[in-house]
């Protein structure tokens, strides 16, 4: 993928409340990326349509839809601050760490 179009995804990486995301996940758009992952690689991967890489990542459960048990959780904290990037027509979310949460609100 050439470096343009990298960084252009790059700059799309924003921060959303769960409140926020919950329509994407009734709709089946949400694509949770487990914390070991670059959220921007991962979108890269899928532009690039690099199934190989993105099965790997679903077999190794490191790319999955969120579960029932998390989407309580989540539903219990609507301000809980999570990583998103759009690459249509899902929407990858990364959870933030707690200090990374608190640093945000500041």
């Amino acid at each position: 993928m050439p470096d343009d179009a990298m960084q252009g995804l790059a700059e799309q990486v924003d921060t959303a409340q769960w409140q926020w995301l919950r329509a994407h996940n009734e709709r089946g758009a949400l694509i949770l990326v487990e914390g070991m992952l670059e959220l921007v690689e991962v979108g890269e991967r899928l532009v690039a349509d690099d199934s190989t890489a993105v099965q790997s990542w679903l077999a190794s459960q490191l790319l999955s839809k969120p579960t029932a048990e998390q989407i309580a959780i989540w539903n219990a904290e609507p301000d809980k601050l999570f990583s998103m990037l759009v690459v249509s027509p899902f929407v990858l979310i990364q959870e933030q760490l707690a200090a990374e949460n608190g640093a945000a609100a500041s």
